[in-house]
């Protein structure tokens, strides 16, 4: 049975930097639709020590999701020096789509059909096919990847995750905050070497009491257009349902591939708020035994580019194998985990070994 490895990564991080600032005129309301009144600074700050968001970037307005997943997956195509013409499948992981300036989502043409008409292939067995699965879209591409690669259905193919979050943001939900923009890929190949790349997956959904923790719903406040729908987060009911369940998914994953925690390397979690991804990464760490754990092995990437959904695993995996995220490494040979929470609510893991 063939395995999945990683040849090539590409990202793009848009170069609009988004600062608090950028937030300081806006009117913010409650779940409740209640006006908040308290000054923005005070409403900023108290987001900032929570999350640890300083920046975000944002795509400009005659940019696309296409676009930045068109940028992200040429950069990873080139890395891999392959041909693109020999993939076999495209996975795009997206959760709206080609978004306008107004909010309009768009899924027709899809997204990876779009990508693969941008890059120009010609390859008509070439499958395009769009992952549509919260947050942890791009890590469970990578799992359909791996499937695929191993049922001897594909040999080659590019995994991309991009997402325009500022696009679809309740301009009155003091979450627009988190959110982001930016493109991470990767070409995946089948290899005849054992014991390499893709070694253990686990993906969980709870699509019961949790299926609205993530959501589509009208503005916060009640007087405006309730046409629209922007993308609403309940934050407590996800710190509490990711604190309690992904910690456990993820020890499932490691205990799967015959390995402890002492093994890994890396883990590179979806940047969803820096507190939630401390405080899943330190219960880990217990499930293990051990109460603390250096921080270095669980990089971040939020406090300065914000939450991309699908892209902050794809995008951090790029800056850090490429040496452009500092004091950050991979270990010849080593095995990382890939590891994700969203809506769904879905959770999933990969442990990655380099060949």
């Amino acid at each position: 049975m063939p395995n999945t490895i990683i040849i090539g990564s590409g990202s793009y991080i848009p170069t609009k930097i988004i600062g608090r600032d950028h937030f300081m005129d806006s009117v913010f309301y409650t779940d409740e639709g209640d006006k908040i009144n308290k000054p923005n600074e005070e409403i900023i700050q108290k987001f900032v020590e929570i999350t640890e968001i300083e920046n975000r970037r944002y795509l400009e307005d005659d940019e696309f999701n296409s676009d930045l997943g068109f940028r992200a997956a040429k950069e990873a195509i080139y890395d891999a020096k392959i041909n693109q013409e020999d993939l076999d499948y495209i996975i795009y992981a997206s959760n709206f789509g080609e978004v306008d300036t107004n909010g309009m989502t768009n899924f027709m043409p899809s997204m990876s059909a779009r990508l693969k008409n941008k890059l120009g292939i010609q390859n008509r067995n070439c499958v395009n096919y769009d992952m549509i699965f919260g947050c942890p879209g791009w890590v469970e591409a990578m799992i359909l990847a791996d499937t695929l690669i191993k049922a001897k259905k594909a040999k080659l193919i590019l995994v991309v995750g991009s997402e325009t979050l500022s696009r679809v943001t309740d301009a009155f939900d003091r979450n627009k905050m988190i959110f982001a923009d930016g493109a991470g890929a990767v070409v995946v190949q089948a290899t005849d070497e054992e014991n390499v790349g893709i070694i253990a997956d686990a993906t969980l959904c709870d699509n019961n009491v949790e299926l609205n923790y993530l959501e589509n719903a009208p503005s916060l406040k009640q007087d405006e257009d309730r046409r629209p729908l922007y993308i609403r987060m309940h934050g407590r009911k996800i710190y509490e349902y990711a604190l309690k369940n992904v910690p456990d998914a993820i020890k499932a994953t490691i205990d799967k591939a015959g390995l402890t925690i002492d093994d890994i390397d890396k883990i590179l979690i979806h940047q969803a708020n820096a507190k939630m991804d401390y405080a899943m990464i330190s219960r880990l760490f217990k499930l293990y035994g051990k109460k603390d754990y250096d921080h270095d092995i669980a990089p971040m990437t939020i406090q300065q580019f914000g939450n991309s959904s699908v892209a902050t695993i794809p995008t951090m995996f790029d800056l850090i194998i490429k040496g452009e995220m500092k004091d950050q490494s991979f270990a010849e040979k080593g095995n990382i985990v890939f590891a994700s929470v969203g809506a769904g609510m879905n959770i999933n893991a990969v442990v990655y070994r380099f060949p």
